[in-house]
């Protein structure tokens, strides 16, 4: 049996959530709920859960302050959050799994489903929980970006990334090492998270490093040229956007 806990300030919302659990997961048991962070820290150390469903916003603090009263800790956790732009940065560099508020029902289940399944897998939630914190209680942008596939938990630095390609649902990471890191997860999802660290689209199917670009070649349609020789192309609606961005670099 896997045990979950419960937090969120709003009644209402925490019925929904135990509703559909107990409504489509037999095999978890909801050990207890609160809606504040005191609550919370000690309800937690008191059930050892194996899945939290934590709401970022709560009474006395946010669920980051649960967090880093709980340190060192080893449980799912799964955001459930209404706004809060830059904790959703956080969670989403971090590679944690969330929901957004109000909740669907599909995405609930399948975000429960892939808990269930790393619970049972006994994946270690240590370093990607450490590195989530310390994203947020720096309160800006590091420069490192976690990047999970089927087997295993990469921590990579967003300067070594050259460029990204789109393949339908999955995204290929491509390094200044040669590493190749293929994720599922689609191509806008990181455009619009890597938009802050020089990096542009200029064709759909690609993201580009602006700072790894040795030069745009204006023939044959336009491409951008990389240090490592590597051809992207470029769309005629971002050639005049990308020229101006290599400018100001």
């Amino acid at each position: 049996m896997i045990r979950a806990v419960i937090i969120d300030d709003e009644p209402e919302n925490r019925s929904v959530n135990r509703q559909l659990l107990s409504g489509n997961f037999p095999e978890i048991e909801v050990v207890g709920e609160a809606d504040s962070v005191e609550n919370s820290v000690s309800l937690i150390r008191q059930q050892k859960p194996d899945l939290i469903l934590l709401d970022i916003e709560i009474i006395g603090g946010t669920g980051f302050d649960i967090l880093n009263r709980l340190k060192p800790y080893d449980f799912k956790v799964i955001f459930i959050t209404a706004f809060n732009d830059f904790a959703l940065k956080a969670i989403k560099f971090s590679a944690t799994d969330y929901l957004v508020k109000p909740v669907n029902e599909t995405e609930f289940i399948e975000a429960v489903e892939k808990s269930i399944r790393q619970i049972r897998s006994e994946e270690n939630f240590s370093k990607q929980n450490e590195y989530l914190l310390d994203f947020f209680k720096k309160q800006n942008q590091l420069g490192n970006l976690v990047l999970k596939t089927a087997d295993a938990i990469h921590l990579i630095e967003i300067a070594d990334i050259l460029y990204c390609k789109s393949d339908n649902a999955y995204t290929t990471f491509v390094l200044t090492s040669g590493e190749s890191i293929i994720v599922s997860k689609s191509l806008k999802e990181y455009s619009e998270m890597l938009t802050d660290y020089a990096f542009f689209r200029p064709h759909q199917s690609y993201l580009v490093n602006l700072k790894h670009i040795k030069k745009i070649d204006k023939a044959d349609g336009g491409f951008v040229i990389l240090k490592n020789g590597k051809e992207i192309p470029v769309s005629t609606r971002q050639k005049k956007k990308i020229m101006d961005l290599f400018e100001k670099l």
